[in-house]
């Protein structure tokens, strides 16, 4: 299937690994622009020259937070004047801390609020001014599946990535009439750094080995394992470009069959 995003350029935030990596690394085999970002500069230059080295595309580094609108909009205004223009985004960061209700106090809320619902905001009030312009454009939030089911020990996301699931649904009939499209993409247990350490707390929790725990949640699954950023990475890339030209408000799952519920 022909993506048809040569040339397109595509703003992927958190992507100096993990998920952000596996959608930015998918686009740039298929010939996309990419600017990949991340808050560490050095990271994310030696992310971007990797990943020219192996598929040849242009990658555009920059070191941003994605807690801090300043920085989103830093990083929005150098992707428009290098690039003039901005076909797609991937709304991503990193994850917030695991625990339970009584763990957190209101500077933890807070700075969970920041980083996963308002960056959210801040990124698609970001890049809508060129694409209204454009009358065309992308947007993928990555969210979780706990907005169907809600994970233990994970408050703070559950609450928060459920605000951008709403977020999205209510933006893909307001932003419809500018060919706008407004995706969540949903991963499982997909194999990165963030999932082991969430194995981790669960086995310093429980008291049991980290390879029991392992052992426990790949027999959830019915695919029997876990899932490749490179898998997660196809799903981004194809919900982003325009092989998905007449999907918006939907909420893909990348998740090997783990969530059993019918809508």
């Amino acid at each position: 299937m022909e993506l048809q995003v040569k040339d397109r350029v595509f703003m992927i935030a958190a992507s100096g690994k993990g998920l952000g990596f596996g959608v930015a690394r998918e686009l740039a085999k298929n010939r996309a622009i990419v600017c990949i970002s991340s808050r560490t500069k050095e990271k994310i230059e030696h992310t971007a020259q990797e990943l020219t080295k192996e598929t040849g595309a242009i990658v555009f580094p920059f070191a941003m937070d994605a807690s801090s609108g300043k920085s989103i909009l830093l990083w929005r205004d150098a992707v428009v004047d290098k690039f003039g223009q901005i076909d797609g985004l991937l709304v991503n960061a990193g994850g917030p801390p695991a625990g339970r209700f009584s763990d957190f106090s209101d500077d933890d809320w807070q700075q969970a609020f920041d980083l996963t619902l308002m960056s959210a905001v801040r990124m698609i009030r970001a890049v809508l001014p060129a694409m209204k312009k454009q009358q065309k454009g992308s947007i993928v939030a990555v969210t979780s599946l706990s907005v169907k089911e809600p994970i233990d020990n994970l408050l703070l996301s559950n609450v928060f990535r459920s605000g951008v699931t709403s977020l999205v649904k209510s933006l893909s009939t307001e932003l419809a009439p500018y060919n706008i499209r407004v995706n969540n993409l949903m991963p499982g247990r997909i194999d990165t750094d963030r999932l082991r350490s969430l194995d981790e707390s669960i086995a310093k929790r429980t008291g049991q080995p980290l390879s029991d725990i392992q052992k426990q949640m790949v027999g959830r699954i019915p695919l029997g394992r876990y899932g490749t950023t490179e898998e997660f990475g196809k799903a981004g890339a194809f919900l982003l470009s325009d092989a998905a030209s007449y999907i918006t408000g939907a909420s893909l799952q990348v998740d090997g069959g783990l969530i059993k519920t019918v809508w």
